[in-house]
């Protein structure tokens, strides 16, 4: 048991304003594995003093002074990374084996890559007679959510460090215990007080309180549109920055050249990652109208494999929600090539989900508009590239999207025509370097590389005589 009693703030585990908890599920048992404390407005209010107290000095640390600090975390977390890994896979519930090397090393690699995308950083840039400098927007308010929660935090936590911010974290209430790890990590790197500061809690007290805070000068958020949205709503009164990386419902466009007995298996693994838990999953899945019955074979079969390497869905309630989906898909007149709803014979216990592949979706069925967060793949199909194009585009998202197709120049020109802020092509993987973030209700603003580093800097002018 992960029982933590105390939050992190100005360097020290102090005790919360609040004398409420909560407890941490291990979805794949339905067992309690540990707790955290249900943190408090004034918990907030504690932890951006800090911060803005610290920030002075921090800041005006050289970049290499900064980054001995990244760069002791960074090894920290690789070194533990198979810690890391276990205790992700029992909060959120990732099979171990997949969670030592994504919910591990992604934050290690992330956190490492920091180092030389700073170096390499303009920070100053002469413009005629003017100095163009970026400057530390101040502290930053870094919400996080249970998906990929350690790398959610060390996308934001790193390069906001390392410019010169200082930070207030809230980690998600599903999966926090790795959050604690990273503070205990922090706090025996010797981080100079306020630098870092966590407030565990629920995002309508913490969240709200951290968005709304006068003290805040910039809020880096990923989770829901909805909650997104909130955040938003409560930050504008103060004219503080947010950047969100919200929800997405990204198509795979498999093209007719396309080599399907390759594309339709990968096209799998790109909606079921994560048991579907996954803001950039490729969920819908566009195929030629005449090859629909050749594709949902293909997809059926692919899925079924599939089933035994997926872990449980987080919670409960997320359970409840994907099953609703599935029934909703049922109901519209979709094909149920694969799946359904219930839990998958044998895994009554644990939160799973029959991987599920639904074909002839129009692309105006509820499940093709909204994001499910589940294995639960929509087929579509489509008449010519125009085609497939505008029904891609057809969505109130834009954060991932996929191409296949034996012709690379082709699949670039329709990939460059969809609406949205990364696409793969022929199964082509994030580049973490790259900008990662979204078009349309997927979000604002991006992260990784150095265009994430310049989400935590402002421009400023300054103009010498001639």
């Amino acid at each position: 048991m992960k029982n933590h009693e105390n939050i992190y703030i100005n360097g020290e585990w102090v005790s919360s304003g609040g004398d409420g908890s909560i407890e941490v599920m291990n979805p794949s048992t339905e067992e309690v594995v540990g707790s955290i404390p249900d943190g408090v407005a004034s918990d907030v209010d504690a932890a951006v003093e800090s911060a803005r107290a610290a920030f002075p000095a921090w800041s005006a640390l050289s970049l290499e002074d900064r980054l001995s600090f990244i760069e002791g975390l960074a090894g920290q977390l690789a070194a533990r990374s198979e810690e890391v890994g276990e205790l992700i896979s029992t909060e959120m519930g990732m099979p171990q084996p997949l969670a030592n090397i994504i919910q591990a090393g992604l934050p290690a690699g992330t956190t490492a890559s920091v180092l030389e995308t700073a170096r390499s950083f303009a920070f100053e840039e002469q413009m005629g007679n003017t100095l163009v400098t970026r400057e530390p927007m101040g502290v930053v308010g870094c919400i996080t959510p249970w998906n990929y929660p350690l790398h959610q935090i060390m996308a934001k936590v790193a390069p906001a460090l390392a410019v010169g911010c200082t930070v207030v974290l809230k980690p998600s209430e599903v999966a926090p215990l790795n959050a604690f790890l990273l503070a205990e990590i922090i706090d025996d790197l010797g981080f100079p007080p306020g630098v870092f500061n966590l407030v565990s809690g629920v995002g309508p007290i913490v969240g709200e309180a951290i968005a709304a805070h006068p003290g805040i000068d910039m809020i880096s958020f990923t989770g829901s549109t909805r909650a997104g949205t909130r955040v938003a709503e409560v930050a504008a009164p103060n004219v503080t920055r947010v950047h969100q990386e919200l929800g997405g419902k990204s198509a795979n466009i498999i093209l007719d050249d396309a080599d399907f007995a390759s594309a339709i298996p990968g096209a799998i693994n790109a909606c079921f990652l994560n048991s579907g838990q996954t803001c950039s999953a490729l969920t819908r899945l566009l195929v030629p109208s005449s090859r629909m019955d050749e594709a949902a074979a293909l997809a059926g079969e692919a899925a079924a494999a599939a089933g035994g390497r997926l872990g449980p869905l987080v919670s409960q309630a997320q359970w409840d929600r994907v099953q609703s989906y599935i029934q909703k898909g049922i109901d519209e007149g979709a094909t149920l090539v694969t799946g359904g709803t219930g839990k998958p014979e044998g895994r009554e216990v644990g939160y799973h989900v029959q991987p599920t592949v639904f074909a002839n979706v129009d692309n105006s069925m509820t499940i093709a508009q909204e994001e499910i967060f589940g294995p639960v793949l929509s087929i579509i199909g489509y008449e010519d590239d125009e085609d497939a194009i505008r029904i891609a585009n057809d969505s109130d998202y834009g954060l991932s999207g996929g191409v296949w197709s034996s012709d690379n120049n082709r699949a670039l020109e329709v990939a460059k025509r969809m609406q949205t802020g990364e696409v793969d092509v022929n199964g082509s993987i994030l580049n973490t370097n790259a900008p990662f973030g979204g078009y349309k209700k997927s979000g604002n603003g991006r992260e990784l590389g150095r265009f994430g580093m310049e989400e935590f800097l402002e421009a400023k002018q300054i103009n010498m005589p001639a």
